[in-house]
């Protein structure tokens, strides 16, 4: 912990951190047509498991990527997925983008 700490903290001297969340271990998931269908979790057929995330100000996707291989949970063989964040929702843009340019 000390070094995932550490790790951290020097990102959040550096003002790079926008947010940070764990979460809890137990979850739902919701699927089917209309969602008939809730599982409880934690779901021991998942392939990962998802134990927070923070969401970091970086000045380009090689910056994350060097962040993200530092991580000191990859010294016990787990992972780190870098995302970057869509500025709008796809399917809320495909509806929003053609109203913007309708003439009305």
């Amino acid at each position: 912990m000390e070094k995932w700490n550490a790790w951290f903290d020097r990102f959040a001297e550096q003002g790079k951190i926008i947010g940070a969340e764990p979460l809890e271990p137990d979850g739902k998931i919701v699927s089917g047509k209309n969602g008939q269908k809730v599982s409880d979790g934690p779901f021991a057929e998942s392939k990962e498991a998802i134990g927070g995330y923070f969401r970091l100000h970086v000045n380009s996707p090689d910056e994350a990527l060097q962040i993200a291989k530092e991580c000191p949970i990859l010294e016990y063989g787990l992972t780190v997925e870098v995302r970057p964040v869509a500025n709008m929702c796809p399917t809320f843009r495909s509806i929003v983008e053609p109203l913007a340019h309708a003439k009305v």
